[in-house]
């Protein structure tokens, strides 16, 4: 029996690993004929959904390549329980700027997943940009990734997460010299 898959979920704030039941599709074959039976929960490339977009089921998920424009997915917003964002090389920070059009510019609000060369260093900067799923890479360990959520204990800069930057925050003032 094969090993069940699993995913780091952001679930009520908190970080938690949970299994994935979700499939990326590849090719327009499989595509196809996954994509047919509305109870799958398949991940379709935005290529193959605009140009067949009666694959798009309710509850089906996207797939967004670094080159893809992330405005031509709106209009699968009402259809979509997920977005998966692709990381061919953990150097490519082309899906940081996605994940921040489709929170900020598109209202984006569901499941906004990070996947492919995902690394544990980058989990905080991913989230901070409004990802809340992260399929680490191959042979990654979830649990001990989970320590990169806690690498800092507060941010100085405005982002999806936290809108203000430090400075603007009501609370105690940041020290001055």
């Amino acid at each position: 029996m094969p090993e069940t898959a699993h995913v780091i979920r952001i679930v009520e704030g908190v970080p938690r690993i949970v299994a994935d039941d979700w499939r990326v599709l590849d090719s327009a074959t499989e595509c196809e004929a996954m994509a047919a039976d509305a109870r799958a929960r398949v991940l379709l490339p935005l290529e193959l959904a605009l140009r067949q977009p009666e694959l798009v089921h309710e509850g089906a998920g996207l797939l967004l390549s670094p080159t893809d424009d992330p405005a031509q997915a709106v209009d699968f917003f009402p259809k979509l329980a997920l977005i998966g964002v692709e990381f061919p090389k953990f150097t490519d920070g082309r899906g940081y700027s996605t994940a921040v059009l489709l929170r900020s510019r598109h209202g984006w609000r569901g499941e906004l997943r990070a996947l492919g060369d995902v690394l544990q260093d980058q989990l905080f900067a991913l989230r901070r940009v409004g990802f809340d799923s992260f399929a680490l890479r191959a042979g990654r360990d979830p649990q001990a990734a989970l320590a990169g959520f806690a690498a800092f204990s507060d941010t100085y800069q405005g982002s999806v997460d936290q809108p203000l930057p430090a400075f603007a925050r009501p609370g105690p003032a940041l020290a001055r010299p």
